[in-house]
């Protein structure tokens, strides 16, 4: 799978353009990122699946504390339905940062994903669920005909992504660095290695996708595509555990600064607070070339890649130069 992640930061119709164009690229899914502070992500889902013939497309990814996982289980039935079968359920715990202005916190995250897969599948199998863990269901059920809808988990830490390789259909892992996709390979054997053997394998064709989800910022001009790249960065680098932020020798200090100044809606400081080596450490910042590139890199070790926001100082510009340089590599 060779994917994109469009962030709504624009109306819904324009993102539906640009995944339009990444359908004409060539490539093969799109993910809508969600954060309550951007354009709603199923509806922008919608705009896309009518806009688009083949292109597989779903959440990358909707999180289980703001929305009922039953609610979440049901609008991406209706999402796969809208769009003829080509749904993909993208689902994790969410962007610490933003949902702290809610009021959630990522209790038991691990068992919150894990429990919300669980009773997904069983409701789009058309049972009547009754669940009693992190959440609570009595009897609830579907009232329409659903399908069995891959899901794709996003990891980040150790536990997460052995979870998703043992339970999962794929895994979303959020890291643009060779050396975390390495690391989450080893992840990924040891959850496949604990993988149940009588697991009801019906999507995919019963093999695991292990896809490296990368922030990416392409352009001609390298510095113009490495400025792009702050936002995204001051997300993942607020957000990120402290064994990533040791791995690549970031100031954690800093990094929660960052968070802390997302949280707090001063979204100009968390960028402005972004440092070189944390652009270098969670995103693919530069010319084609250089995407090019660290992206062979990581694809000897994972499956698939999506090439997740900013993308670039140009969306469009930057789907057609991932669509010319990325995919005929990675298909190649």
């Amino acid at each position: 799978m060779i994917g994109i992640e469009l962030t709504p930061e624009e109306p819904p119709s324009r993102i539906a353009d640009y995944a339009a164009g990444a359908e004409a690229a060539g490539f093969d899914a799109a993910f809508v990122s969600h954060h309550y502070n951007n354009r709603d992500e199923f509806i922008t889902l919608a705009a896309i699946a009518d806009a688009t013939d083949d292109l597989l497309l779903g959440p990358g990814v909707a999180n289980p504390y703001e929305t009922h996982p039953v609610t979440l289980a049901s609008r991406m039935a209706t999402i796969d339905e809208l769009a003829g079968g080509r749904g993909v359920f993208g689902v994790g715990p969410g962007d610490r940062a933003t949902l702290s202005n809610l009021g959630f916190e990522q209790g038991r995250a691990l068992r919150r994903v894990l429990e919300t897969m669980r009773v997904a599948r069983r409701l789009w199998d058309g049972e009547r669920v009754d669940h009693d863990g992190t959440f609570a269901a009595d009897d609830a059920g579907l009232n329409y005909d659903a399908r069995s809808i891959p899901v794709y988990v996003g990891a980040q830490g150790p536990h997460m992504t052995r979870m998703a390789a043992k339970h999962a259909d794929g895994v979303l892992y959020n890291g643009s660095h060779p050396r975390d996709v390495a690391w989450a390979a080893d992840r990924v054997a040891e959850g496949l290695g604990e993988r149940p053997t009588d697991r009801d394998d019906r999507v995919n064709g019963g093999a695991f996708d292990f896809a490296a989800y990368a922030s990416v910022s392409v352009a001609t001009d390298r510095e113009h595509a490495r400025e792009a790249a702050r936002p995204p960065v001051a997300f993942i680098a607020g957000s990120a555990p402290d064994p990533v932020l040791d791995r690549h020798g970031l100031d954690a200090d800093r990094a929660a600064e960052i968070g802390e100044a997302i949280s707090a809606g001063e979204f100009r400081e968390a960028f402005a607070a972004v440092t070189p080596a944390m652009i270098d450490a969670f995103c693919l910042a530069g010319t084609p070339g250089t995407v090019a590139d660290r992206v062979e890199t990581i694809l000897d070790e994972a499956d698939s890649i999506v090439f997740g926001s900013p993308l670039g100082p140009d969306v469009a510009d930057a789907i057609e130069l991932l669509g010319d340089r990325g995919l005929l590599m990675c298909q190649g």
